[in-house]
């Protein structure tokens, strides 16, 4: 099957890495990689036909969205690596090993969103940490090997925590010996209700310190601000929305077992959680890429939210995923741009981007426009959808807090942004005199191109596909 070829194909290219040696390879291989994963995964979203089911890895309705939007941002960022990382000045066996570790995360992630079996995808997880640690290490100064030693700690944590919520569940499940999703959701009304909704609250604080949820959060600021951009936009637009996969599949298996109202509460609790936390470290944040780090716990949150909130709610949160997905990349690229102009990622220190650089600017402006749900952005359907939801479902106090909250970080991400973009021009003082190539606007402006349009018209094919997501569940 194709999808093998997704699986197999990244350790073939780290093979060859190994054992040629030439810089050049780099960006072949992952550009390679990258337009065969497209192209893979484009053939499975147009040709329902041609989904299968298999013994561990399937694709479906219910994976189908989440892995067309890693392969889009995947693309994305492979278009944008070659130009990032040929300035970046660092020996050739690191940008080698670089290169491994990308590839690996990449299919790691892949089969995260493609197993059918909740053990599978539990190793799986675990293996995205132990590749992206090392992009997170990437630069080797103090503040990355902190930062990668915090990451590898934290979510260790997480995934024994959703380790032990396996075993919880399995205790819950009585006889059946299957972690297979298909099999738990047939036979989830059978399962003991007090160990299902224990093994819950484990797999939901273990997959959500992945997902990047409060309060098991805090790896996420200093991991986003130390890799390098492309890594950071993988880790934020696509390694959360495997965990989320992840969570949303468990959840399925409490609603049918009549245990919903309890997941619920749950959810609430860390999607609201998310939202507080975002919006206090945003409002006083000093580091552009920390910034975008707590935008996406604050995005997680919402997705979250939506889900608890169930119906309408799961509908808009899946389309929120997709709008943030390709926002966030675009910001985070949009970062690596003023990184190798300014030279720094303090907020303070950079002002006047439009005059500098007009491109990235404009970019940095279009990119806050869309991740705080400006029409026509996406995200503004989604978070509309969610609080009428809210309101449907007689949520009063819970969406005047949500819109606060959502209020508050707005206007910190714009403080920040329109602050860097305007004011006392400092270039002679902050800024290298540097052209970057066309290749790293490129892919932004493509990214927020479709998260715009998407906000004026979503296809009804696009509609019907996200309803079988989460009717496939």
């Amino acid at each position: 099957m194709l999808i093998s070829l997704l699986l197999i194909l990244p350790l073939v290219e780290c093979l060859l890495l190994f054992l040629f040696k030439q810089e050049k390879l780099n960006n072949l291989m992952l550009q390679i990689y990258s337009i065969i994963h497209f192209l893979v995964c484009s053939y499975y979203m147009f040709n329902e036909s041609e989904r299968f089911t298999g013994k561990y890895f399937s694709i479906d309705n219910s994976n189908i969205i989440f892995l067309f939007v890693l392969s889009i941002i995947f693309l994305a960022v492979s278009i944008y690596n070659k130009p990032y990382m040929n300035m970046e000045e660092a020996p050739v066996k690191r940008k080698r090993h670089y290169t491994y570790m990308l590839l690996i995360f990449v299919q790691a992630m892949t089969g995260v969103i493609i197993s059918n079996n909740l053990g599978l995808s539990w190793v799986l997880v675990e293996a995205t940490t132990l590749a992206s640690a090392y992009l997170i290490y990437f630069t080797k100064t103090k503040t990355s090997i902190e930062a990668a030693w915090k990451y590898v700690f934290i979510c260790s944590i997480g995934i024994a925590l959703a380790f032990v919520g396996i075993i919880l569940l399995t205790i819950s499940t009585g006889e059946l010996s299957s972690l297979n999703f298909y099999d738990l959701i047939l036979n989830a009304n059978t399962f003991n209700k007090f160990w299902l909704k224990l093994s819950f609250v484990f797999i939901l604080f273990g997959f959500g310190t992945k997902m990047g949820l409060a309060p098991v959060h805090f790896w996420l600021p200093d991991a986003h601000s130390e890799a390098p951009a492309p890594a950071s936009a993988l880790l934020s637009a696509t390694l959360l929305n495997s965990a989320f996969y992840v969570i949303l599949k468990v959840f399925n298996i409490l609603v049918i077992a009549n245990c919903a109202s309890y997941a619920r509460l749950v959810m609430y609790i860390m999607g609201f959680l998310s939202l507080f936390v975002a919006a206090v470290f945003i409002y006083h944040i000093n580091n552009y890429k920390r910034m975008l780090a707590y935008s996406s716990i604050e995005n997680m949150g919402i997705l979250i939210i939506g889900t608890a909130l169930g119906g309408l709610g799961i509908f808009a949160a899946i389309i929120h995923l997709i709008g943030h997905s390709l926002i966030k990349a675009s910001f985070f690229l949009t970062s690596g741009n003023i990184l190798k102009i300014y030279g720094t990622k303090k907020i303070k220190k950079i002002t006047n981007i439009i005059t500098t650089d007009k491109r990235t600017g404009w970019l940095w402006i279009l990119c806050l426009l869309g991740i705080t749900a400006f029409p026509p952005s996406v995200l503004f359907i989604s978070e509309f959808l969610i609080i009428k939801s809210m309101f449907l479902k007689e949520h009063y106090i819970l969406a005047l807090i949500f819109v606060l909250l959502l209020t508050i970080i707005l206007f910190g991400l714009a403080k920040a942004v329109f602050g860097m973009c305007y004011g006392e021009n400092q270039k002679d003082k902050t800024s290298n005199t540097i052209k970057l190539p066309i290749t790293m606007y490129i892919p932004q402006i493509l990214l927020l191109i479709t998260a715009f349009i998407l906000g004026l018209y979503i296809p009804w094919n696009l509609t019907e596909l996200v309803q079988l997501t989460i009717f496939g569940m």
